[in-house]
């Protein structure tokens, strides 16, 4: 038997047209390179796959059933490199990726939005989790690219830097007599403080930030969505630590206000997320340019 798929390809178009003529056209060969493939295949398997007519050649039936096994896959490559065009041309697909809840609502949205609207026969598929949990996602191939805080230090992963966070401690009218002020980071602890879950990348920064100046920050309410912090901080239940961006309506309607520190609180950056030396779909990358 033979492994050269290329003479079974010039035996289906042989077999196709009935002329080796019009097969040497359609391969852009010449005839005879086409008669002595067709010459090869048959002393390969060991049958005779066609007799020649006066209007070109014809299968025995050796040929015929050999053809009705060979048209399938010929079906399935021409299927195949269709579907590759409509992958490559966005027309068909999938978008896997990963985050937290905040940065898809309060950052992602209008991006998702807009990529839906202009390539609809992408399907999105949304993965929430942490940082480290989205990492895991990457590396075991379940997502095509992570949405993150950084810094990411992995040597596994190529983090593309896109926009600049800034985050806050905000309070609601409650707390209304910490208005204008400058407080220390002692004078903060003295009231119940609301944060993220411990393994957020935004918890790990601020709990940082206040062992550099000797503070061990602990919370009094912890919980495990960006809105929670919100509401909690309306309601008076506490200071929540929140991203600024996502809380700039409330802040601007004044159901929330900022409370200042006396030390500065880093910005903080967001990063799109991939396998290093690793291919990435059409789909993935049309979706990091329109972010970046």
């Amino acid at each position: 038997m033979t492994n050269n798929y290329e003479l079974y390809k010039v035996f289906y178009w042989a077999a196709k047209t009935g002329s080796l003529t019009q097969a040497a056209k359609a391969l852009y060969l010449t005839q005879p390179s086409v008669s002595h493939a067709i010459k090869q295949l048959e002393e390969r398997i060991g049958v005779t796959l066609f007799y020649r007519t006066s209007k070109g050649v014809s299968l025995t039936q050796e040929g015929k059933i050999l053809f009705s096994y060979i048209e399938q896959s010929q079906i399935l490559i021409t299927l195949a490199e269709e579907k590759m065009v409509a992958l490559k041309n966005l027309d068909s697909g999938e978008l896997r990726i990963g985050g937290s809840d905040s940065l898809f609502k309060h950052y992602l949205l209008p991006f998702l939005e807009d990529f839906h609207v202009k390539y609809p026969g992408i399907k999105l598929h949304l993965n929430h989790g942490t940082t480290p949990e989205v990492i895991s996602y990457l590396k075991e191939g379940r997502i095509d690219l992570g949405v993150v805080r950084m810094p990411i230090f992995d040597s596994q992963l190529e983090v593309t830097e896109s926009i600049e966070l800034q985050d806050c401690f905000v309070a609601g009218e409650r707390y209304a007599e910490l208005k204008g002020q400058a407080l220390s980071m002692e004078q903060l602890m003295e009231y119940p403080v609301i944060l993220f879950s411990r393994n957020s990348r935004v918890r790990m920064a601020i709990t940082e930030l206040f062992e550099k100046y000797g503070h061990e920050l602990k919370p009094d309410i912890e919980v495990g969505s960006v809105d929670l912090l919100i509401e909690f901080a309306k309601r008076g239940l506490g200071i929540s630590y929140v991203t600024r961006e996502f809380v700039a309506k409330e802040l601007k309607e004044g159901s929330l206000f900022e409370i200042e520190l006396d030390v500065e609180i880093p910005p903080s950056k967001v990063g799109l997320m991939v396998m290093r030396n690793m291919p990435i779909s059409a789909a993935a990358t049309r979706f990091i340019e329109v972010v970046h």
